[in-house]
């Protein structure tokens, strides 16, 4: 078997299950756990690997909207833009897009009020920014 192949099984276990045990991803990658710890720290070493996180079904979530907004900015503010957009509280997490908007970013807010705000007294607010479009996530099919 090739260290590439158990890295993407490795890998693939972990997206699935950011809590699996090195126990049980040593079984199902059929590893020893030793190979999987040094695996897991390597990759995090790499910063391949640069959090865990739980998914969530934002529709069971008590007094909290979530939405991704896309961004378009300006060429020549597009770095302190970024800057400033990874300062604000409520953006989740935040992505460069090849798609319709520049940059992708998840907002989480108590209501859809509150993240229509940051939106347009946060997001807006921002030099260089000059479109924010929110699509609110209305349940988690899978």
């Amino acid at each position: 078997m090739s260290a590439e192949s158990t890295e993407e099984r490795i890998l693939s276990v972990l997206e699935e299950d950011a809590q699996a045990s090195y126990a049980e991803i040593a079984d199902r990658v059929e590893v020893s756990k030793p190979t999987v710890r040094k695996y897991i720290q390597r990759l995090e070493d790499e910063e391949v690997i640069v959090g865990y996180s739980a998914d969530v079904d934002p529709k069971k979530l008590p007094g909290q909207s979530i939405a991704l907004v896309g961004m378009d900015v300006e060429s020549e503010r597009y770095v302190e833009a970024i800057r400033e957009l990874k300062g604000i509280e409520e953006i989740e997490a935040l992505y460069t897009s090849s798609g319709d908007h520049m940059l992708m970013a998840e907002v989480r807010a108590p209501d859809g009020d509150a993240v229509g705000d940051v939106i347009e007294s946060r997001i807006k607010a921002v030099a260089g920014v000059s479109a924010a479009h929110p699509s609110f996530l209305q349940e988690r099919l899978k």
